[in-house]
């Protein structure tokens, strides 16, 4: 991703301020807790909410669906932004559950960077794990926040090996925390030479900050008990004998990543990692795109859709294209080619999103994300741009590992059905195809809550109860080759074949044998489990 050149002119000053990152954790590590201390301290909101909140209290801000209010978890991706001293942020948060990771693979083709969220008592968890590969393929630096030092957790140095090993990846302490679990008083930074005092009354409170002059200064006695303060001294000093120092190329090249440790619902901790995200945090990058890279700084407009909610407003049926914005200054107003089609586009709404508030962009630069509210016009994949054919490159489309029928509870509804399908499929959320024989849709999906998140908003927000039943196909594959060798596999193979909602050729498999079968076969297909979300 960074194809630094060094000849590159700098960034115009609104396109350099801006910082354009996701969160990315395992379920349960914090991480919406996380984002709405992050609008709490951008001055975006006045009192932050909780995701598991009791009676009326607020709820999280970025958890806009019913169903993740009900259950306690995220999703569906969404995007945040909010200005922070001189940066301009922009954050998205994405489902950690791992039924949704597509959801979550796309997004981090938005991104610029990604802060990965830790739990203090579990470590690097499987999810964790996963998301963090697709990060080391695109390249993307990586900011590490340690969350739970309030609870019981581990030894600081266990944390910060078992990252280094399960991820091979360069750590390297920003902070360190001082006691754990009911001792834990707070942190020192270990960039800045301060003392950061947790306070435990008030949660939405930001934390005290002592400057003081290295680790011998007296006036660390005052503040940290004796026996705390010893073991900090000791752990402190091992830290710079044994870590790495911090060293931003390498951040911004991937390879090193420094973590701050806090406890996010106690405010604690976040401010220290936002200033971190707005200096070791990389400006907006060039985009991958074909025929050549799209720049930041380029005049022109041009921006693609990683992501696309259906009715984020359940009072109208909207539709909501989320575009990043690869570069230029962009308008209100603004007429942008839509590549696919080759039509223009006048983009008279745009909205910049404060979670499930929202409000009309004026203007917007390269780095930042917008949505556009459409009736089914953008997919995802689709590239908007001032008149030049671009396509960004790079964001997939999974086969999905399971499969279900699916039947509305009422026959006459059926085109109704259809419609509703059709939907999600464009937004990405289930795979649905349609096969060449018999009747009813075929849904596909990665992660069994899927269909129950499917089915919970059909009926929601098109008042039809649907079914799902077992479908005697577990998996499905994109057929690619030449037409004559295509047609020839779909006559004899009639009863495993269907369409996806782009029209293209699906083949539905049982078993391995019978994809080892084509293989045999027919040489001129290939049968492929990926497909770029390109047109």
């Amino acid at each position: 991703m960074l194809d630094i050149l060094s000849n590159r002119p700098d960034l115009p000053a609104e396109i350099a301020r801006r910082r354009t990152f996701a969160i990315i954790s395992h379920p349960d590590a914090g991480k919406t807790t996380l984002t709405e201390k992050f609008l709490l301290y951008g001055g975006a909101i006045q009192m932050a909410g909780q995701v598991r909140a009791k009676g009326e209290a607020r709820r999280t801000r970025s958890d806009f669906m019913k169903m993740e209010q009900d259950r306690g978890i995220s999703v569906s991706a969404s995007a945040m932004s909010f200005d922070f001293k001189n940066f301009r942020f922009n954050l998205v948060d994405t489902p950690g559950h791992s039924d949704f990771s597509e959801d979550t693979y796309r997004t981090l083709t938005a991104v610029d960077a990604a802060v990965m969220v830790i739990d203090g008592a579990k470590g690097v968890e499987s999810q964790t794990q996963k998301l963090f590969e697709v990060c080391r393929l695109r390249d993307l630096p990586i900011l590490t926040f340690c969350n739970k030092m309030d609870r019981e957790s581990r030894d600081t140095f266990d944390i910060i090996d078992e990252i280094q090993e399960n991820l091979a990846i360069d750590v390297t302490p920003a902070s360190w925390p001082i006691g754990v679990g009911r001792d834990f008083l707070g942190c020192y930074d270990m960039i800045r030479d301060r003392l950061e005092l947790m306070d435990r009354a008030d949660r939405n409170k930001v934390a005290e900050s002592i400057e003081i002059n290295g680790l011998d200064d007296p006036k660390l006695a005052e503040h940290v008990p004796a026996h705390l303060l010893t073991k900090l001294r000791e752990e402190v000093e091992m830290a710079r004998e044994l870590l790495p120092e911090l060293n931003p190329q390498a951040v911004l090249e991937g390879h090193m990543t420094p973590i701050w440790f806090g406890s996010a619902i106690n405010s604690f901790g976040v401010k220290e990692l936002m200033d971190g995200i707005g200096v070791y945090g990389p400006e907006p990058q060039p985009q991958k795109a074909t025929p050549r890279q799209i720049l930041p700084e380029e005049t022109k407009v041009s921006g693609f859709v990683f992501k696309v909610q259906a009715n984020m407003d359940p009072k109208h049926r909207d539709r909501v294209a989320f575009v990043r914005l690869a570069s230029g200054h962009f308008n209100r107003g603004m007429k942008l080619t839509h590549v696919r089609s080759k039509k223009p586009m006048a983009i008279t709404n745009p909205v910049l999103f404060l979670a499930s508030d929202r409000e009309l962009a004026e203007e917007a630069w390269a780095g930042d994300i917008i949505g556009i509210p459409n009736h089914g016009q953008l997919r995802i994949g689709d590239t908007l741009t001032e008149g030049e054919a671009l396509k960004v490159t790079g964001i997939p489309s999974f086969a999905p590992e399971l499969l279900q029928t699916v039947r509305a509870g009422d026959p006459m509804k059926a085109k109704h059905l259809e419609k509703a399908l059709m939907q999600f499929a464009e937004e990405g959320a289930a795979k649905v195809f349609k096969p060449m024989i018999g009747s009813g849709f075929i849904v596909g999906v990665v992660g069994a809550l899927q269909f129950e998140v499917l089915g919970s908003r059909i009926e929601l927000e098109y008042g039809l109860p649907v079914r799902f039943e077992a479908s005697q196909f577990t998996s499905a594959r994109w057929v690619h080759g030449n037409k004559v060798a295509v047609d020839k596999l779909v006559q004899a193979n009639k009863q495993h074949m269907a369409e996806d909602n782009d029209g293209d050729v699906v083949y539905l498999t049982r078993l391995q044998w019978d994809i080892d079968r084509i293989g045999r076969d027919y040489p001129d297909v290939t049968l492929s489990a990926t497909k770029e979300m390109m047109v």
